[in-house]
């Protein structure tokens, strides 16, 4: 069994390297262990420092191209080097590398395909902004009620990924992969556990990926919104759809009910054109449902065949 553990860095030369140190090279049920590190076109000594520090794989990018881009090249590297599970660490030291081994049990005891660290169950994260811890916990709330699977951590990037999942989760296409990938494998139903881990936030670090909360919030809606269209769409659409609909009975009902008493038109027609525009709309997103969930079977077509060209190309 070979474990990667993957450290995406982007100007990280002041941590990188102790970071890098403090994994461990031994773990129970694994007989090979490789530190891997992908640069995202860093500008200060990231690399050097990695190198220093014992990373056996470097992978760099010729510019900053974000983390949804450097998790595609970690998983296309991992495979390459015919990794068994990777796991996936920030490079700046906030998580406990010892935690690693309870990550990595579950998929070892084939109890799951997808780890998350969990940082709001059980053990509270330290320093963590208020305002993002919120927003989080609602984003997995939100997710989980949606998918109907329970979801604690929606964007934790402490996470371990067995071989199968490699091969079968899509290429992100949002800013960053987090979200997008657990929606993704739990549309593909892939086994999802999530374990709590111990988390620091350093309260002199900037987040390179929250710049701010509204645009923290707007890319994680636009990601979970896309992602949940394509999983589910007949839920997406035709839910809706048939609340508009059942609304628009009721208003027809009602000026039924208006109507007969008196036998006149005039006074309660606006009843009437309510109800009209409310069934033409649902009946349009109930029929954007069928379309989409018909495009969701071409789709998964699609990425059954991608999945076994993966499992050609990067075959052990």
């Amino acid at each position: 069994m070979r474990l990667i553990v993957n450290l995406p860095a982007f100007n990280e030369e002041a941590k990188i390297g102790n970071t890098i140190k403090r994994i461990p090279r031994t773990f129970r049920g694994i007989n090979d262990v490789l530190v891997q590190i992908i640069d995202d076109g860093s500008t200060d000594r990231t690399v050097e420092e990695s190198r220093l520090a014992g990373a056996d794989i470097i992978v760099s990018h010729d510019g900053n191209r974000g983390l949804g881009v450097m998790f595609r090249t970690a998983r296309e590297s991992a495979l390459s080097n015919n990794a068994d599970i990777l796991v996936n660490i920030d490079a700046d030291g906030q998580f406990d590398p010892n935690d690693i081994q309870k990550m990595i049990d579950p998929i070892l005891e084939h109890k799951a395909d997808m780890v998350i660290a969990d940082r709001f169950s059980g053990i509270s994260a330290k320093n963590i902004p208020l305002i993002k811890e919120k927003l989080n916990r609602f984003g997995s709330w939100l997710v989980g009620k949606s998918l109907g699977k329970p979801v604690t951590d929606l964007t934790c990037g402490f996470r371990a990924h067995n071989r199968e999942t490699l091969l079968r989760l899509n290429d992100p296409t949002g800013f960053t992969y987090t979200q997008e990938t657990i929606i993704d494998a739990i549309g593909k139903n892939l086994k999802l556990l999530w374990i709590p881990v111990e988390v620091t936030y350093f309260t002199d670090r900037k987040s390179r990926v929250v710049k701010t909360v509204w645009k923290y919030v707007n890319n994680s809606t636009r990601v979970i919104i896309k992602a949940f269209r394509d999983i589910r769409p007949m839920k997406f659409f035709a839910t809706p759809g048939l609340i508009l609909i059942s609304f628009a009975f009721l208003l027809f009902a009602l000026f039924l009910g208006l109507y007969f008493p008196e036998m006149k038109v005039a006074p309660y027609r606006n009843y009437l054109f309510a109800s009209a525009i409310f069934f033409l709309i649902g009946l349009q997103l109930v029929i954007f449902g069928l379309i989409a969930d018909m495009v969701k079977g071409s789709r998964m077509l699609s990425e059954e065949i991608l999945y076994r060209m993966r499992v050609e190309k990067f075959k052990k």
